[in-house]
């Protein structure tokens, strides 16, 4: 199987949306993408039911396992396509141009779209590479709604959730999967937080921000 195939062009960047979706976003052009993104990470709650983690054959672009299935990988890349930004293309587009950058520890020979995407450290690295890197705090202020962050859990795997716009107390409620299906909960500072990335990158005041790679 090979799962290691290439985007027709990049001549629209790296902002790839299926046409129902691009049409979609057209027609809203008020709404940010952070907004899309919060309603796209807050509609899998209730939705999505049960943690699988299990490798299945993905169409390509715009490929997704059944939505009332998924990982706490899943919760993010259906939050960012919600916004136009898919990220089965873009973490393949981002392997394919830089595979050293990435981590070589799958025994893959080369870049799979069928499960890349889906894997933490592979995301973490994406967004360190293409989004503004935040200092990994434990102080509830620095997480702004939107933001991602990775966490090391007890077991020692990965996990990786969306920062949320309702709060508990002073800290924000995280959207993610961590067994029982997509779900609120504060849980910000439950584990060891090991990376903290907003996407797209941040520009300075003034400047636009686009999601545009690093060579």
């Amino acid at each position: 199987m090979n799962g290691a195939r290439r985007l027709p062009k990049r001549s629209a960047g790296l902002l790839l949306v299926p046409a129902l979706l691009a049409a979609r976003l057209a027609a809203e052009p008020g709404r940010s993408i952070l907004a899309r993104v919060l309603e796209g990470a807050e509609k899998q709650v209730g939705v999505t039911v049960v943690y699988d983690g299990s490798y299945r054959r993905l169409a390509y672009p715009g490929g997704d396992v059944p939505p009332e299935r998924g990982v706490c990988t899943d919760v993010v890349v259906r939050a960012f396509r919600n916004a136009g930004l898919d990220l089965q293309a873009l973490v393949h587009e981002d392997m394919t141009r830089a595979p050293a950058a990435y981590p070589g520890s799958w025994g893959a020979r080369r870049p799979d779209t069928n499960i890349d995407h889906r894997r933490v450290p592979n995301l973490a690295t994406f967004f360190a590479r293409n989004g503004t890197v935040l200092p990994a705090t434990r102080v509830a202020a620095d997480y702004r709604p939107g933001d991602v962050v990775t966490w090391r859990l007890a077991s020692g795997l990965p996990h990786v959730g969306i920062v949320s716009s309702r709060y508990a107390g002073d800290r924000p409620l995280v959207i993610h999967n961590i067994g029982a299906g997509t779900l609120f909960e504060d849980v910000l500072f439950a584990n060891p937080v090991t990376g903290h990335y907003r996407y797209p990158r941040e520009e300075p005041a003034g400047g636009a921000s686009r999601a545009v790679p690093r060579s």
